[in-house]
């Protein structure tokens, strides 16, 4: 049987496991994760079609430690010391179109909670905390095969955050995104895409920034789901600002909890950059399907 034309609808509590966390994004910026979408999980994109409506609400932590930072030579030398605690609370719609059942659309909002501490700083400046720049989007994905999916995701940042941790200019962030689930114990999910930004207030453009994130997961046991991530971005010359890249990678440890619950921890770090910070973080995310 075709196994796009003869997937049945599934019942919502069981789909859970499968978009625990999907389309997760990062907060660009002064703020910024490391990686665009470094969030993402092992289960990310791994969807279904022809099935009914259901929601999901994420909620995700990252704490960042600014200690080392790559120069233009690749070397590691001392950063900000800054310390940024990033969460991010997300709200997703799921439904598949009576018009196509065959495909699935997601359209997602997504709040990012900021704090910077930095004791080297001037008393004014040490803490700086707010309500980061709002993402809206939507993505639309298809099934090739019972065990891979395809698709694509595009989204808006508007900035409105709180003075001093909006990053002052709108964002387009758009990917492609996969899933292939290879056996019953292997899964190899993953994005690759571009983040292109207007102006800021202080008159500089950042440039194109390119990006792909990869996360190789090992089903050990019902509830227990340990995986590789690796990282990369690259970030184009633009007013002045030099080129950028790093690649970050890192183990991780997915908590199949509940049919509709998941928490995810991982850590990561960089291991090689030029021109950017060198990760140092510790992410965790939870995730709720009703």
């Amino acid at each position: 049987m075709n196994p796009i034309q003869g997937t049945p609808r599934a019942p919502r509590r069981h789909l859970a496991l499968r978009i625990a966390c999907v389309l997760a994004l990062v907060h660009a910026g002064h703020a910024a994760a490391q990686i665009t979408f470094d969030v993402i999980g092992p289960h990310e994109y791994d969807l279904p079609v022809d099935f009914d409506p259901f929601n999901v609400f994420v909620q995700y932590g990252m704490v960042q430690e600014d200690d080392r930072f790559f120069n233009r030579d690749g070397d590691r030398i001392d950063g900000s010391g800054a310390q940024r605690i990033v969460g991010m609370s997300k709200y997703v719609r799921f439904w598949s179109p009576e018009s196509n059942r065959n495909i699935g659309v997601a359209w997602e909002v997504i709040v990012p909670e900021v704090a910077i501490r930095n004791r080297s700083l001037a008393d004014g400046d040490r803490h700086v905390s707010g309500i980061g720049d709002p993402l809206t989007g939507f993505a639309i994905w298809y099934k090739p095969s019972a065990n891979a999916t395809l698709g694509f995701q595009s989204f808006l940042q508007i900035p409105v955050g709180t003075d001093r941790v909006s990053d002052t200019n709108w964002k387009n962030l758009s990917s492609f995104f996969w899933d292939w689930r290879i056996g019953e114990k292997f899964g190899w999910t993953g994005d690759a895409g571009i983040v292109y930004q207007t102006r800021r207030d202080d008159g500089t453009r950042p440039g194109m920034v390119w990006h792909t994130n990869n996360r190789f997961g090992w089903r050990a046991s019902k509830r227990l789901e340990p995986f590789l991530a690796i990282d990369a971005e690259y970030l184009e010359s633009r007013d002045g600002a030099p080129s950028a890249h790093v690649v970050d990678a890192g183990p991780g440890l997915m908590f199949h909890t509940f049919d509709n619950q998941s928490i995810t921890l991982r850590y990561s770090t960089s291991v090689d950059g030029r021109n950017h910070s060198v990760n140092d973080s510790f992410n965790i995310k939870y995730a709720y399907v009703w």
